[in-house]
């Protein structure tokens, strides 16, 4: 389910502007998941496992931990979690050098929220040195900050990582809007107390109390963001 809302019928909506935006990474501003499930393919394959596509629903968005833990579990590799892990985002890396697709919509988005001076924040489930190597397609004049999933004590869905985002901004995260394509991150938002919009990828996401779905990063501006304050609030 989508909203019925378009950007054109929200250009005159005169709420607030949310405090910040904090946004999550993969799958949401860059089209990576399955630029991820092909490394973690690519890794097993070489263990002498294939991975079947059945699993791709439960690993996206979660931390490293949680897919590998599930993936190591379904194959039975005798590889441990960490040797797993490094060989993943090494891997990853490799796919990513000559760039990451990003999202319909993600760069006019993020210029149009600087343009309005609303603090705009990274949060990741990914580590800091996965995040900074997609970073040089993303840009990260864009961020006030990013916060990598290695950077928290908790990731998601734990509401760990957007409080700290929220504290770190000063803001209070009701009047914060989340923007995420996966339940796990949803989750860990709406923990939080923060406004979700989200933009689902490989799962499908219900509307709900607080949350907002709708198809693309093409439809949100600035505009619909005040239009879904006046509507919350």
């Amino acid at each position: 389910m989508t909203s019925s809302i378009s950007v054109a019928d929200t250009r005159m909506a005169h709420g607030p502007a949310p405090r910040a935006v904090l946004l999550d990474l993969d799958g949401t501003l860059v089209d990576t998941e399955g630029i991820w499930w092909a490394a973690e393919a690519a890794v097993f394959a070489d263990l002498g496992h294939v991975l079947d596509d059945e699993h791709r629903s439960v690993v996206v968005g979660g931390p490293m931990s949680r897919s590998v833990g599930h993936l190591m579990s379904v194959t039975g590799t005798t590889a441990t979690l960490g040797e797993l892990t490094v060989s993943i985002n090494e891997r990853f890396e490799q796919l990513i050098e000559r760039g990451a697709p990003l999202m319909p919509g993600a760069r006019r988005l993020l210029t149009e929220l600087a343009a309005y001076g609303i603090p705009t924040a990274l949060v990741s489930a990914s580590h800091r040195r996965t995040i900074d190597a997609m970073l040089r397609t993303l840009g990260p004049e864009h961020f006030a900050f990013t916060l990598a999933g290695d950077e928290v004590t908790r990731t998601k869905p734990h509401p760990e990582p957007y409080l700290t985002a929220a504290a770190r901004l000063g803001a209070d995260p009701a009047a914060c809007v989340v923007v995420e394509d996966t339940p796990t991150g949803v989750a860990s938002a709406e923990a939080a107390g923060c406004q979700v919009i989200a933009v689902p990828s490989l799962v499908p996401i219900e509307s709900g109390p607080g949350r907002t779905v709708v198809g693309s990063l093409e439809e949100l501006s600035v505009p619909f963001l005040r239009s879904l304050n006046t509507r919350i609030h």
